[in-house]
């Protein structure tokens, strides 16, 4: 079974920054595509970064440039860090992994960005 544990979420002000963990464990491999999803109230959840099978990045419109997502294979965490956060960042960020085509999902963090 794999469990995915997010954490670092909280309550910044309009330009800080924010670093988000996922902590992994259970039945994973390196190649497995890693991500961060978020959704905000009322909205559909939707991609804020990715990291392919293959080691690609990608980054969702309003997130490129101000976020970075790092994968640590030796601890098989999941990393976003954001800058420059902006009201509309404030939402529930999920992480998520890719294992053998099956999506695995952690149970969020909340994220709220506020003066």
């Amino acid at each position: 079974q794999v469990q995915l544990v997010e954490s670092g979420g909280g309550l910044v002000q309009p330009g800080g920054s924010l670093t988000l963990s996922c902590a992994t464990s259970g039945r994973i491999f390196s190649f497995d595509t890693t991500g961060w999803y978020r959704q905000a109230p009322g909205k559909q959840r939707e991609l804020v970064a990715i990291v392919t099978s293959g080691g690609s990045l990608w980054y969702a419109d309003a997130a490129r440039g101000r976020f970075t997502i790092l994968r640590d294979n030796a601890t098989n965490a999941s990393i976003l860090q954001m800058n420059s956060l902006k009201p509309e960042d404030t939402a529930v960020y999920y992480c998520y992994r890719n294992v053998l085509g099956r999506a695995y999902w952690g149970q969020g963090t909340q994220v709220t960005v506020s003066p």
